[in-house]
């Protein structure tokens, strides 16, 4: 069972409750403009032409940012979201490079900078059964919460039943390895500001390939380098035991 957010941007009209709702659960200023994510705007809603498109962390099922973070600030919780814990955060910013949907952000203006980013209220609300504080007050009913496979079979179900309505993609379902944040829209995402070249497997999954790879590569390296060790060695010693150009 993994928590889930899904939004329908058919639905959404830009009232940006879900923003302010955010930044008060989390006492982010409110004095910003709130037109892009932020280290101080953890959720956001774009106007793409006619479409408002709400953002945040996607919390992928197999999170590259956790996978990545040397001293596991970030990590998956049982419920589902991607917790942060800046007690341990280093500031390595190791999960900036690695989300493949550029979330994480980070305090450039503060002395002792954090990574900022949703956490679907874990702490305060999901964790003690509740919802997150922006999909409690969306008056349109375009961004809800629920368990990730009901709010798929909603997703399919609207897709299926109003396909004059709805492009057939389900953005979440599968980028990335799956995520817990889902989106419907009547219009193709790659024109909505989605990164659409996201790979398919879970992004760990491609770290451990290349790693797994790496003794076999350690291991050739260092046999190369015995090798060149070996040739120089025998040049300096035949050069060491090669008569005087006079004498021969």
């Amino acid at each position: 069972m993994t928590a889930a957010i899904l939004t329908d941007l058919t639905k959404c009209v830009g009232c940006q409750a879900c923003v302010w709702a955010c930044k008060e659960l989390n006492g982010l200023p409110r004095g910003d403009d709130a037109r892009a994510l932020s280290a101080t705007t953890l959720t956001v809603v774009e106007r793409h032409g006619n479409v408002n498109v709400r953002r945040q962390c996607m919390h992928c099922l197999d999170p590259a940012c956790a996978s990545v973070c040397p001293v596991g600030a970030l990590h998956k919780t049982p419920e589902g979201p991607v917790a942060y814990d800046e007690s341990k955060c280093i500031g390595c910013r190791y999960c900036m490079v690695g989300c493949p949907f550029s979330i994480p952000k980070y305090e450039w203006d503060r002395r002792v900078p954090r990574v900022q980013k949703c956490v679907m209220c874990y702490a305060e609300l999901v964790s003690r059964g509740r919802q997150p504080a922006c999909t409690q007050v969306c008056p349109a009913g375009a961004t809800v919460f629920g368990q990730r496979e009901a709010l798929l079979t909603e997703a399919r179900h609207r897709v299926a039943s109003e396909p004059q309505r709805y492009i057939g993609h389900i953005y979440g379902e599968h980028e990335a390895g799956g995520t817990a944040v889902l989106y419907l829209s009547a219009v193709p995402f790659d024109q909505l500001g989605f990164p659409t070249t996201v790979r398919k497997d879970p992004y760990p999954r491609l770290t451990w390939n290349v790693l797994s790879n790496l003794p076999q590569v350690v291991s050739v390296a260092g046999v190369g380098l015995i090798g060149i060790w070996w040739i120089v060695r025998r040049r300096q010693e035949l050069a060491a035991t090669r008569p005087p150009e006079g004498e021969r």
